[in-house]
């Protein structure tokens, strides 16, 4: 899970805000997903359940965005 997210507070900036800027980080670095995935067992089945839903989405956006390029 080796992820290091830092954040210092700049000039004259609201605590509150420094700590926005931390959730926002971590959250765009995917550690909460983690966090939260890591927290709950899923069976090896569902984990390839999902695993396979989620290769046939990008797939499929793929695809598309290849048909378009060949009709332009």
């Amino acid at each position: 899970m080796g992820i290091n997210v830092e954040v210092y507070p700049k000039r004259n900036e609201d605590q509150k805000r420094t700590i926005k800027r931390f959730v926002k980080k971590c959250k765009r670095d995917g550690f909460l997903r983690e966090v939260v995935e890591r927290s709950r067992f899923t069976k090896p089945s569902d984990a390839k359940r999902m695993k396979k839903k989620k290769r046939r989405k990008v797939l499929q956006k793929l695809r598309e965005e290849y048909e378009n390029a060949m009709r332009d």
